[in-house]
């Protein structure tokens, strides 16, 4: 097993966490807190999709430009704000650009991890390296909707949003000291 990519992996977990965690229940923080009807929920993550769609292949070609681990880096920090931003707004027309950099951090992490994965690892390995990567969003995504749900449950959307926030910024801490 490759161990920068396990790291690599559990710096991106407290992401996958929070993914789960506020993905599942947005649409009902959104409906009830800001107000938005069922056709601009849909629209809101329309236009968060939209963007992914179109801006996919140029994060590619600037991941093979740039380099992968100041994308990933971006990525950590734009979902670290887009949470941080969605705990303050009062209204959910204020969300349609939080979506679109949503989705611009979404396509970013979802193009240049597995790439930054395939630089990690040998030719014979990658296999089981998107393997661990896998397991890791899988897992977020097992932790996440609970935790969310009794965060907000608890707690409140909105402080159940900077916890996503500061878990995050946590991710990022680990990939910049501990990836290489």
């Amino acid at each position: 097993m490759n161990k920068r990519v396990v790291v690599f992996c559990l710096s991106l977990l407290p992401l996958m966490i929070s993914s789960g965690m506020v993905y599942s229940i947005l649409p009902i923080y959104i409906s009830e807190e800001l107000k938005a009807d069922k056709v601009s929920i849909g629209a809101l993550f329309t236009v968060g999709a939209l963007t992914g769609a179109f801006t996919s292949i140029m994060i590619g070609k600037l991941s093979d430009r740039f380099g992968r681990r100041k994308l990933v880096m971006f990525s950590q920090i734009a979902f670290a704000l887009t949470m941080l931003v969605y705990s303050v707004i009062n209204y959910y027309v204020y969300a349609f650009p939080i979506h679109v950099i949503e989705g611009f951090a979404w396509a970013t992490i979802g193009t240049v991890a597995p790439a930054y994965i395939a630089d990690l690892t040998k030719r014979g390995e990658r296999g089981e390296s998107m393997g661990i990567y896998n397991t890791v969003w899988s897992i977020g995504w097992v932790i996440g909707p609970i935790l969310g749900g009794l965060l907000a449950e608890i707690l409140g959307f909105r402080i159940m949003l900077r916890i996503a926030f500061i878990m995050i910024l946590v991710g990022l801490i680990i990939f910049i000291y501990k990836i290489k």
